[in-house]
């Protein structure tokens, strides 16, 4: 157990008053005093998205992170209140229809499942294909496999979030929608799985938010793992930095969350906090600095990712000016995603071109520290699929793509190319350039996805990487 005084408060903690966490969801919106300066009719509009879409946001959001005087404009106002483009709108009037006639819930629950339904719960194949199987055939819901070295596990008292994204890619996880959620109550299950499949070397537990979870439950989790030799580090996905920083600094059992993590780094394993930060605003209060910081002095590396999405951050100086600020508190750029193909992408989505003019714009504005980023990428049902540039070859405008991970591992680092669409905001858009009748991963994911089966990838044994390999790791 390591001594209780080895994580201390940071002297810019000091002075920082702890605030109880309180969840602000639908029911509260008409006594939420913020929003007496918006319309009846627009409110009418935020209920109406807000019974088919998940909302919740919390106290620090609202006191501390939005510009009430610029509502409904605001970039932190949109990231966390529904917005009522973000339905079709037929959608929209049918809802709005409901709540203002005082339908009853039954009914109002009833449409809201019909709108959910149609809006692709679970993109690129989660549900199909990503779903690992224990070695006698055990289906092992709560968890991904999707690429070779890494599984994501999706722990079930961590699928909820301190606030909610408006544009969140999950947000099935979240509106009741049982048979979609990605969840397991099974930490037994995941040490086993990763026990049988020794090409495995990095677990990414996310949710929903992991953070939600108190430290008790997350060292439940995590601890077992340490005594497996192939697994070499251990990703948190978090947007509670964002969110909630307190959590951190003055929750009850903050210190016991920092001791956690700073055992894992003892054990010679690499611990990353994969930060979620989508606007610089979310970087200025003194609660997240100092948050940051008690993190980095556990020997975790927080490294940080976020969407380009319209109305929030689809501005290069905005990207330039988070990456900047990211890299002077002692963080890593990682990456920018294309918001993916589920609703409500046709509010907040951005065609593939004017993300890379973006993208481009804003790292050519960093030194070589920020460069570390990569973008914009697409997290689509064959891999994470860059656009590394515009180019003209023979002729013919078209996109370069690259593969940074496959779900065939050959596919890593390789480059293809689609014909220019400046319209297109998703790699299933884009049609093969140069004649090509598709692309070469076209037929190996028809084959996927004709068996539900992991990919083909071969003798693991020779890509394992032990702990012991490395040999002794001084923690300092």
């Amino acid at each position: 157990m390591t001594p209780p005084n080895t994580i201390t408060k940071h002297p810019a903690s000091r002075g920082i008053q702890p605030r109880k966490y309180r969840a602000i969801q639908r029911r509260d919106l008409d006594s939420l005093p913020q929003l007496s300066r918006l319309s009846s009719d627009e409110l009418l509009g935020m209920k109406a998205v807000a019974s088919v879409l998940p909302f919740r946001v919390n106290e620090y959001v609202i006191d501390e992170l939005i510009d009430w005087s610029a509502i409904p404009q605001d970039p932190m106002f949109q990231l966390s209140f529904p917005q009522p483009e973000m339905l079709a709108p037929d959608d929209l009037a049918a809802m709005r229809r409901l709540i203002e006639s005082d339908a009853p819930q039954e009914e109002q629950t009833a449409l809201a499942r019909q709108i959910q339904l149609k809006m692709n719960p679970h993109p690129a194949g989660q549900m199909e294909v990503n779903v690992p199987r224990l070695e006698d055939g055990t289906p092992l819901p709560g968890m991904q496999h999707k690429y070779r070295e890494t599984v994501l596990f999706f722990p079930s008292q961590g699928q909820t979030c301190h606030t909610y994204c408006s544009y969140c890619f999950r947000w099935a996880q979240f509106v009741g929608l049982d048979d979609l959620k990605f969840a397991s109550r099974e930490a037994d299950s995941l040490r086993r799985y990763v026990e049988q499949h020794s090409e495995v070397n990095s677990i990414l537990f996310t949710g929903g938010d992991p953070m939600v979870m108190n430290a008790s439950l997350l060292s439940r989790y995590i601890e077992p793992l340490l005594d497996i030799d192939h697994v070499l580090s251990v990703r948190i996905g978090t947007k509670s930095l964002a969110w909630w920083p307190y959590r951190f600094v003055t929750d009850n059992d903050a210190d016991d969350v920092l001791r956690l993590f700073e055992r894992v780094a003892k054990s010679g394993r690499h611990i990353a906090i994969m930060a979620h930060f989508s606007h610089p605003r979310e970087l200025e209060t003194r609660v997240v600095q100092t948050a940051i910081r008690r993190i980095r002095d556990t020997g975790a590396i927080i490294r940080c990712q976020a969407p380009l999405v319209r109305n929030i951050n689809d501005n290069p100086q905005v990207w330039t000016s988070l990456w900047k600020r990211q890299v002077l508190l002692g963080m890593v750029p990682y990456y920018m995603f294309v918001e993916r193909d589920t609703e409500p992408k046709n509010y907040f989505e951005v065609p593939l071109a004017r993300a890379y003019d973006i993208f481009s714009k804003a790292y050519r504005r960093m030194s070589g520290l920020g460069r570390t980023v990569r973008g914009p990428s697409m997290s689509a049902l064959p891999g994470k699929v860059l656009v590394d540039g515009i180019a003209e070859i023979h002729g013919e405008k078209v996109f370069v793509l690259k593969f940074i991970q496959g779900r065939e591992p050959s596919w890593a680092g390789r480059v293809f190319f689609a014909k220019y669409d400046e319209s297109a905001t998703w790699l299933d858009q884009l049609k093969p350039a140069f004649g090509e009748k598709e692309f070469f991963f076209e037929p190996a994911m028809r084959e996927i996805k004709a068996h539900r089966r992991s990919p083909a990838w071969g003798d693991r044994s020779k890509f394992v990487r032990r702990l012991s390999e490395f040999g002794h790791v001084e923690w300092m």
